[in-house]
């Protein structure tokens, strides 16, 4: 196969599309399970003959693949995967808490210098990539490494659910409070009360809760 010029990179760029018919082309691999239809990775590595056979392996499991180079001040945010090579400044340059990715992150190790396991932790990643990789290496990591992700965003979404009905029953209790003292209800009569309320208006226990704060807050 002919080597493309380094004039044919560039900075920041999609890779793929319309082949030109005089290049050889290896054999697409079907895309891998579990994967949408427009899966858009980045990778953040240089262009060397590591980071070509990273890229083009990643085209060949189908997915639309945007090579960045330089490493850029942030990570950016609108990829679906990212693959950065590991760096002492990475931390810095990550713009998600723990916890909260937007992006499912893979470390590239390019082998270069000693394994920093407090940087790797520091990272936060889904996965990791080792030079020299393999296909096999590199179709395993992006798939364990959107699974993992995927099980972080659904545990997020399980605690921001019980970070909501926790918020719901301390308003119910102080409606509740407010009913009992103001009206002369029992405990059960309140709850019903702000049932009813709820199911009348077709809104959430919640909603009705608050807005009987809110009304003793403002008239007192």
């Amino acid at each position: 196969m002919p080597e493309m010029s380094r004039a044919d990179y560039g900075h920041d760029r999609w890779i793929g599309g319309q082949k030109p018919e005089n290049r050889p082309v290896a054999e697409e691999r079907p895309r891998q399970a579990g994967l949408p239809a427009e899966f858009t990775v980045a990778v953040i590595v240089e262009r060397d003959d590591h980071g070509e056979f990273l890229i083009r392996e990643l085209q060949r499991q189908r997915v639309a693949v945007r090579h960045i180079w330089p490493k850029p001040a942030q990570i950016p945010l609108q990829y679906d995967a990212i693959f950065c090579l590991l760096s002492d400044d990475l931390p810095q340059r990550i713009p998600w808490v723990p916890g909260e990715p937007s992006s499912a992150l893979i470390l590239v190790d390019d082998g270069k210098a000693p394994l920093n396991l407090k940087l790797v932790h520091n990272c936060a990643a889904h996965g990791m990539l080792h030079y020299p990789a393999t296909a096999r290496m590199i179709q395993a990591v992006l798939m364990m490494a959107r699974e993992h992700f995927q099980y972080e965003r659904r545990l997020r979404g399980r605690i921001d659910k019980l970070d909501e009905n926790l918020r719901t029953m301390r308003l119910v209790e102080r409606a509740k409070a407010l009913l009992i003292r103001l009206k002369n209800l029992s405990e059960e009569e309140a709850y019903n009360f702000l049932r009813k309320q709820a199911m009348e208006k077709r809104v959430t226990i919640g909603a009705v809760a608050a807005a009987v704060i809110d009304s003793h807050e403002l008239l007192s």
